[in-house]
């Protein structure tokens, strides 16, 4: 085995572009391998693969926003760990969701649509809304600034909600043979 470090060009000016294209094959080799060992994982244990997809591979992509957060926020960056967190699921939504569609759609089958299967997405998403209203409105009222309750107020919702996601889907899921 070849550890990753012998297997790319050292960080310098001159090489700023392979390094970052380099960066990006690592990044989506381990991810689409990310995905893959869990959906194995979920056959072998015999766990939902909404299950697994709301949970591991959710917790998977949110680790690292969460880790920067953290450490920005100890050196007394409150505002920032904010919109860290913030800014990075914006850029989920808005650029690392559509650019899977747009290259399948686009490229690797033109003309192509992608089907999005489940009875319960528009009350997933109003859920959401709700949540996220509810979490702007308790932090205004607590004059802008975050605390231990606060923060484990917003965890359990956020239990809450992966409890209520994960029951509709599991206990009504759509037909296998519509998801592809």
């Amino acid at each position: 085995y070849v550890p990753v470090y012998y297997l790319t060009v050292r960080p310098s000016e001159r090489w700023f572009l392979v390094t970052f294209l380099q960066s990006l094959a690592w990044i989506s080799g381990f991810n689409f391998l990310l995905v893959w060992w869990v959906e194995i994982l979920g056959e072998v244990l015999h766990i939902h693969t909404i299950v697994m997809s709301f949970t591991l591979l959710a917790a998977g992509t949110s680790i690292p926003d969460l880790v920067s957060s953290v450490a920005v926020a100890k050196m007394g960056e409150g505002d920032m760990a904010i919109s860290s967190s913030i800014g990075s699921n914006i850029f989920d939504i808005l650029v690392g969701l559509p650019i899977p569609w747009i290259i399948k759609t686009g490229i690797v089958e033109g003309g192509s649509t992608v089907n999005i299967i489940s009875p319960f997405l528009t009350f997933h998403v109003l859920l959401l809304l709700a949540m996220v209203f509810t979490v702007v409105l308790s932090i205004h009222c607590l004059g802008w600034k975050l605390n231990k309750t606060l923060g484990l107020i917003m965890a359990l919702l956020y239990v809450v909600f992966l409890s209520v996601a994960i029951t509709l889907e599991v206990i009504d899921p759509p037909p296998a043979a519509l998801m592809f």
